[in-house]
């Protein structure tokens, strides 16, 4: 397991909105154990989409980035698709949602949850 303090080098970011967010879901969850787990799957309208859960495990293998007592964890294989991204909360008209900025796609679809390398 690589454990990743989030600064300005990380590889990974997780922004204010998605900290306090995560906090405030475990919080009213009230297990203490959980963690965002976003992850990288094959499918939607460009190829590969994106994925967000909470998680009460972690893997080995897994990255970890903490920040500010909330931990988001990333498996191997998203990682490589991840890497340099910025995790975000935001709400709107449409509903709220976590949301990934990757630097790395190369385009997205307008549910931006979908993209391609």
């Amino acid at each position: 397991m690589s454990v990743v303090q989030q600064q300005a080098s990380a590889p990974l970011f997780f922004s204010d909105s998605a900290v306090n967010k995560v906090k405030q879901l475990i919080e009213e969850e009230g297990n203490s154990d959980l963690r965002l787990r976003v992850f990288v799957t094959g499918g939607g309208c460009s190829g590969f989409e994106y994925g967000f859960s909470f998680d009460d495990s972690q893997e080995e293998d897994d990255t970890v980035v903490e920040r500010d007592g909330a931990c988001l964890l990333v498996d191997p294989m998203s990682y490589q698709y991840l890497v340099g991204s910025t995790i975000e909360y935001q709400e709107g008209l449409q509903g709220s949602q976590f949301l990934v900025q990757n630097p790395n796609a190369k385009s997205t679809c307008g549910c931006g949850s979908s993209f391609t390398i």
